[in-house]
């Protein structure tokens, strides 16, 4: 896959970084000469030192044949002139950082995919982490609907009871999935007939937002 990432600020970098321990071609756009400069020390990838906001750039970094681009600078200006340039060249798969929450639908109105301010994303789960130890990798979709992961302990109701069975008994509310689970190193994926036991780490998924008493009284 071939990936172009405009932007070499920290989240640019890591998105690099990440792109390249899976072994994609990457091509990065940076206007700041210093970041520029640092990916060209640190990575043998095509480095421009440019403006990405302008369609010829974009084609310069290998937009022509490009997958995907992602751009994460932190001005929504300069972003929204990165997708419609993308789209002018036609690359199949666009993502945006969205600074401005307000902004969202017009960026997905462009045709990108859009995370929303990555700052609120980090300050809400360092938030979850000390105010819900029990709960791991938290994470709050549109509409509300919240995807995380549990340890089922000693005292949870649904240890050594099959899923169909909390289900009977009201021990697990409607709307709430438990959509895998770990246990002994292996991943599995639950059926009714599966027992709960303790040290199981449950990914849940829930259609609302999950409440601290749920949360209590379903790890124990």
């Amino acid at each position: 896959m071939y990936v172009i990432v405009v932007g070499a600020g920290g989240i640019g970098s890591a998105l690099l970084e990440l792109a390249l321990q899976d072994r994609h071609d990457v091509a990065v756009i940076e206007r700041d000469s210093r970041k520029a400069e640092a990916v060209t020390r640190r990575h043998d990838v095509l480095t421009i030192h440019a403006d990405a906001a302008f369609t010829d750039i974009i084609r310069q970094a290998g937009g022509d044949r490009a997958d995907v681009l992602i751009t994460t600078t932190q001005d929504d200006a300069t972003n929204l002139m990165v997708i419609a340039a993308a789209s002018d060249l036609g690359i199949p798969s666009i993502v945006a950082v969205v600074n401005v929450k307000e902004h969202v639908e017009l960026f997905r109105r462009l045709g990108a995919h859009v995370v929303e301010d990555p700052d609120v994303i980090v300050a809400e789960a360092l938030y979850n982490a000390a105010r819900r130890r029990k709960l791991t990798d938290l994470v709050t979709m549109v509409g509300g609907a919240q995807m995380f992961r549990m340890t089922i302990s000693q005292g949870s109701p649904l240890m050594g009871k099959t899923l169909v069975e909390c289900g009977r008994q009201g021990l697990i509310p409607s709307g709430i999935l438990f959509a895998a689970l770990e246990r002994e190193g292996e991943v599995l994926i639950p059926s009714g007939s599966t027992v709960m036991e303790e040290g199981d780490v449950v990914t849940v998924y829930s259609k609302e937002h999950v409440s601290d008493e749920l949360i209590e009284r379903l790890a124990g």
